[in-house]
């Protein structure tokens, strides 16, 4: 099961409003240049090599990974500060493999309920840059890993003795050149009491309503530096800082359904984070939507014509594609395969094509959380066209190789902590002949009567959604709509709640007919296996 959600706030206070001076603050990074903590990391793993490559099972690959999130952070609710703090920390990440490119220990077979998707240990270190500190901690692990992963050895070959042959025999670990990306560790520039008093102000109209019942605002800014090496000669090190302001809300029907709304701002930038009139603007939107929803009908199990907003269609295309595109799934006997038999036969209109390009910018002043234009996990990242006029080619592929796609193409993700898969990035959807957005509404109706509907749904905003692609539980996807209209054939619109949009894949897009023209992009976090990484949703 894979999960895409968002946080709700919750608390409520009625303390008065206070004026303070403030002083700007920089969380600061090492000089440019520095790379003491790769120095460090490189001269022990050439060590260990060395060391254990007198034993008699040796490794054939060794790489360690440290990443550091430095943040800073401030939330209200209902116009009263609840937290305000600045976070340090680091992980060490350390993947350790014997036996051989073919065939290693963190194959999985048998019943031994081992997975390599298991989290072991998330192992945080000292966010100093003490060179023999960091040693030490590297050898202590890699001496733990390596003892581990020789009994996993054991087993796999056991299980490989006694065990059918596998549907697909790729190798365990593709082959791939070193790669060399050195960049300055970035800073976090923020003022602390001016974004103390923003998400306050942001969160304090909610106050003045009774049926609000979770009104909250949050502001972070976080930088995530990785430094990485490996036993290939990969010596990496990367750093981004991203600015986001979550503005959350929440009511209830007189019923009791739960409704609630959410608002995300992102920027690379903190002069990318909207101004105080755009917010405050979108908060009483916000307000005037949720006291709606609480008086609008329930929406009965309906199949009929529907239309999607930009964001929604990037959410929706993710829940269908996204996971069944990931290679590593396809070596999975338990996994349902959605697409294996479908290489090379039309699944979309013609006009559809589905990219995943970690490397793009949007097309529009927005900032994309799918983004990775470094090197991951020592790889090249590079575009990557799944769905080539509606034919699916290719798949999302890490390290473990698939019949026919032996190398990776970039996109080994993972959450600090976790074993790296394939995961989705930054999906684009493409269209060749869209239609202008006015036109697109315009034939609405005309399709609600043709399928002799007494209505229509339009899907403005998800709040996220879920997918199974395993072989022994419906192969099917449900997306949770926030704001959803019941439009008429006569053309006017209602507003509807309690609506899930649920379906399986390869129905569902074999009745996509048409798009419109206008961009947009949906930024969220997608949880699986490897963890919960950011991704990007374009609708272009």
């Amino acid at each position: 099961m894979h999960m895409r959600d968002a946080s709700t706030n919750r608390g409520r206070t009625d303390r008065p409003w206070r004026w303070f001076c403030v002083l700007a603050v920089t969380l600061t990074a090492p000089a440019a240049g520095q790379t003491i903590v790769l120095d460090a990391m490189q001269a022990e793993l050439a060590r260990s090599m060395a060391a254990l490559g007198q034993e008699e099972v040796r490794p054939y690959f060794l790489s360690y990974e440290i990443t550091q999130l430095r943040n800073f952070s401030a939330s209200a609710s209902f116009g009263a500060l609840r937290s305000s703090n600045e976070t340090t920390q680091r992980t060490l990440d350390i993947d350790l493999r014997v036996g051989d490119h073919e065939l290693d220990n963190t194959r999985r077979a048998g019943d031994s309920g081992r997975s390599p998707f298991r989290n072991f240990r998330r192992l945080q270190i000292p966010v100093e840059d003490d060179p023999d500190s960091i040693r030490s901690i590297l050898w202590v692990e890699t001496d733990r890993h390596y003892r581990r992963a020789v009994q996993q050895l054991t087993q796999v070959r056991m299980d490989v003795q006694v065990k059918v042959q596998a549907e697909d025999p790729s190798p365990d670990f593709s082959r791939e050149p070193a790669s060399s990306v050195v960049e300055d560790e970035e800073p976090i520039s923020v003022d602390p009491g001016e974004w103390e008093l923003k998400v306050r102000r942001y969160s304090a109209p909610f106050a003045e309503h009774g049926d609000i019942y979770h009104g909250s605002a949050s502001l972070n800014a976080e930088t995530e530096t990785r430094w990485f090496a490996n036993s290939e000669g990969s010596r990496i090190r990367t750093s981004a800082t991203t600015y986001r302001l979550v503005v959350s809300a929440n009511t209830k029907a007189d019923d009791g359904m739960e409704l609630p709304l959410h608002k995300t701002y992102l920027s690379f930038t903190p002069e990318g984070v909207p101004d105080d009139d755009i917010v405050d603007r979108d908060v009483r939107r916000m307000i005037e939507i949720l006291l709606a929803l609480r008086d609008a009908p329930l929406v009965d199990p309906y199949t009929g014509p529907a239309i999607l907003s930009g964001q929604a269609s990037g959410v929706f295309f993710h829940e269908i594609l996204g996971h069944r595109l990931e290679g590593h799934r396809l070596k999975d006997a338990d996994d349902s395969h959605t697409f294996r038999e479908q290489l090379n036969q039309k699944v979309l209109p013609e006009s559809f094509s589905v990219h995943f390009d970690p490397t793009r910018r949007p097309l529009k002043p927005t900032t994309s959380r799918g983004q990775l234009p470094l090197p991951q996990s020592g790889i090249a990242v590079h575009r990557v066209t799944v769905i080539d006029e509606g034919i699916p080619r290719n798949f999302l592929m890490s390290r473990s190789s698939l019949a026919g796609f032996p190398n990776s193409n970039g996109h080994r993700r993972k959450q600090p902590g976790m074993r790296p898969v394939a995961r989705h990035s930054y999906l684009i959807v493409e269209v060749a002949d869209p239609l202008a957005s006015d036109e697109l509404k315009a034939r609405f109706p005309a399709a609600i009567k043709a399928e002799d509907k007494p209505f229509g749904l339009r899907f403005d905003a998800f709040e996220g959604g879920l997918t199974f692609t395993g072989r022994f539980l419906p192969n099917v996807f449900n997306v949770t709509p926030l704001l959803v209209y019941r439009i008429y054939p006569d053309g006017r619109q209602e507003l509807v709640r309690g609506v899930d949009l649920i379906g399986t894949p390869l129905t569902t897009l074999s009745r996509i007919v048409a798009a419109d023209n206008q961009i947009d992009v949906f930024n969220g976090h997608c949880s699986a296996e490897s963890g919960s990484v950011p991704v990007a949703d374009f609708w272009s």
